[in-house]
């Protein structure tokens, strides 16, 4: 069986995801000027960050602790045991402002814009005209007239600036000098009022609250990549003071047992949460990566991607999905998958048969004592309970060249600290956004 150019039913795709199985590959990722270091970026160098990759056009840290010292590892037992600090500035800001943001914002946007409070934040996602997931930012609304969006991996400024070329609404939208940091884990709470104060205990799940950090002007959120307590610390003006406000984390951090690593792409695979470019992408629905509670059934507004979204809708509640494949939670067995996946692992339905779907994000989880992850499978394989096997790499397989039993499970694979809306619209038996 030939499994360099697997033949994966992807009709429904313009481009189809690259599943050849190229494995690791040795190269030197080289640093040069066309790629932006974030205002952080030297001092993650002086924390031992040995490697990046590149997100939103900027070099992104992504592993501190060497593996023959643990690896990845041993920075999620400082996130689920401890406190973390993650160098974020990746996720740029775009900023809205004027007489029209909330009117602008809210074509952009499948949720009701206007119902989103000042200082108050939401996980947004922005579609296409075929209803297909352009970003699924953080919003964050520090004013009547301002809105920020906290981007995931993808140029959507030039998104946001060519709509309104033809829109002409009264805004202006840019990128601004706000670098974020996470701070994440159950000790995040006490570090936090270490840092500015108790008044930060008082921020409900989503909510905003400024601050002063030795001088430095901050938007503190209660938000995070991880599934675990945590909080977003918005950086004004990072260029000049991204040292002060490092610093700062690092010496109250002290009595926390605060340790800098990379984002814990284990945990947020625990908890559910999707990473674009990984797990979606432009030509993904919201309805095949569980966001069906993004398309509101009540918003009066129109919005990019509103006639699209509805129809699919309509065509999965009469049977007719206008998608093959689903994004599945999957437990799968194997030896303990403790790194970054290099290649889409491939799914079949028997032992030995021939591929129908492939896994997107994988890791061990330490909790649950198996690997998790995420794949698309085709609709017929989407049951809870449906048994599958991946094809994984020789190193974490059994038995060299044959697969592992995977079965597909709910997500999130184990609570989380903040529960989603999401997972909260599911316990009361919705699925639409508010």
């Amino acid at each position: 069986m030939n499994f360099n150019v697997p033949s994966i039913d992807q009709r429904d795709r313009l481009v189809p995801i690259n599943l050849r199985q190229s494995g690791p590959t040795p190269v030197e990722m080289l640093i040069d000027t066309r790629v932006r270091k974030s205002p952080y970026w030297a001092l993650s160098m002086q924390h031992g960050c040995w490697r990046a990759s590149v997100y939103n056009r900027m070099y992104h840290p992504r592993g501190y602790v060497r593996p023959d010292e643990g690896g990845m590892m041993v920075e999620y037992d400082s996130l689920v045991n401890d406190v973390t600090l993650w160098n974020v500035a990746v996720e740029r800001q775009i900023r809205v402002t004027g007489p029209d943001a909330e009117s602008f914002v809210d074509r952009v946007i499948t949720r009701d814009a206007t119902k989103i409070p000042v200082m108050r934040a939401r996980y947004v996602i922005l579609c296409n005209e075929a209803g297909g997931i352009l970003n699924d930012p953080v919003l964050l609304r520090v004013a009547e007239d301002e809105f920020w969006f906290s981007l995931s991996d993808s140029d959507l400024m030039l998104w946001l600036q060519g709509v309104n070329v033809g829109w002409r609404f009264d805004v202006d939208i840019a990128e601004i000098d706000v670098s974020p940091v996470q701070i994440q884990g159950p000790k995040s709470l006490a570090l936090m009022i270490d840092l500015v104060g108790d008044a930060v205990a008082e921020i409900p799940s989503y909510g905003l609250m400024a601050a002063t950090i030795r001088g430095c002007e901050v938007i503190i959120s209660q938000t995070g990549f991880s599934g675990e307590k945590g909080y977003e610390i918005y950086l004004q003006d990072s260029t000049l003071n991204a040292e002060t406000l490092w610093s700062a984390i690092l010496e109250v951090g002290a009595a926390h047992r605060l340790r800098v690593v990379a984002p814990a792409h284990h945990r947020r695979i625990a908890a559910g949460i999707l990473s674009w470019g990984q797990d979606m992408d432009a030509e993904t629905l919201p309805f095949q990566v569980n966001l069906a509670y993004q398309v509101p059934r009540k918003k009066a507004g129109e919005y990019i991607g509103k006639e699209a979204l509805e129809a699919a809708r309509n065509e999965i509640e009469d049977g007719r999905p206008p998608y093959s494949l689903q994004l599945v939670g999957l437990k799968l067995g194997g030896r303990p998958i403790d790194d970054y996946a290099p290649d889409f692992w491939l799914i079949s339905e028997q032992q030995h048969g021939e591929p129908i779907g492939y896994v997107t994000s994988p890791w061990y989880s330490p909790e649950l004592e198996n690997n998790i992850a995420m794949g698309y499978v085709p609709l017929r394989d989407t049951a809870l309970g449906t048994e599958l096997w991946v094809w994984l790499p020789d190193e974490y397989a059994d038995e060299p060249g044959v697969p592992v039993a995977a079965e597909v499970v709910a997500m999130p694979f184990r609570p989380s600290t903040n529960p989603s809306q999401r997972e909260r619209l599911r316990e009361k038996g919705l699925d639409t956004a508010v």
